[in-house]
């Protein structure tokens, strides 16, 4: 994968209506399970939405985004403890995954695999875009998805042909996120200028001033 790839990355909202072909989603997928995980055990179950009625089951748990109803494919992501549990108990074997430590592997294992899928979607030309809104509420995607005992979502991305061309979206720079050796900890000029660039874009200020708020 070129790294230029991973500097034009962008967040698309708007797609088109044209389907996405069968082989790409599944080279797409079958590079995200490529992806690195806890002790090969893949704690991940991946769970792809095309339907036009399934999507709109979906979109008021995401808040009504656009996006899940124009995107080609819903892709939500969970941690799942499900499936190794019922091999660990067909073979006679403890499994002894009901724990945080497993919750904490699986949710590390979505995510990789997620953005391993996104990735791969990206080098094919199509457009991406997670949704936080995943975890606001995992009750009612758990019904709609039919989530057994250890599954649950984590997070989703929405898979696509862009409808238009995007500007990249700012980023802190590199020193701001990085420490080496150690923690080091903000100072009150280091916040002030790694964030000067975002309290200065005309869009965040558009943000605070629609919202009535200080800054």
């Amino acid at each position: 994968m070129a790294i230029n790839s991973l500097y034009s990355h962008k967040s698309v909202r708007q797609y088109t209506d044209e389907p996405i072909n069968p082989e790409t989603l599944n080279r797409i997928i079958a590079a995200g399970i490529r992806g690195s995980n806890t002790g090969n055990m893949q704690l991940y179950s991946i769970v792809i939405t095309q339907d036009k009625d399934m999507k709109a089951r979906l979109l008021p748990a995401h808040f009504g985004q656009p996006m899940i109803s124009s995107a080609a494919a819903v892709v939500t992501v969970c941690a799942d403890i499900n499936r190794i549990n019922k091999w660990c108990t067909q073979r006679n074997a403890d499994a002894g995954f009901d724990n945080m430590q497993t919750l904490i592997w699986s949710t590390i294992d979505a995510t990789i695999v997620t953005q391993n899928i996104a990735l791969a979607a990206e080098e094919e030309g199509l457009g991406v875009c997670y949704l936080g809104t995943t975890t606001y509420n995992p009750e009612q995607l758990v019904d709609i998805l039919h989530l057994p005992k250890g599954v649950f979502p984590i997070t989703t991305l929405t898979i696509g042909h862009p409808a238009a061309q995007l500007p990249l979206t700012d980023r802190l720079p590199v020193e701001a996120v990085v420490h080496h050796e150690m923690y080091s900890d903000y100072s009150n000029d280091d916040i002030d200028r790694f964030y000067v660039a975002k309290e200065n874009d005309p869009a965040n200020k558009a943000f605070v001033a629609e919202n009535n708020k200080e800054n």
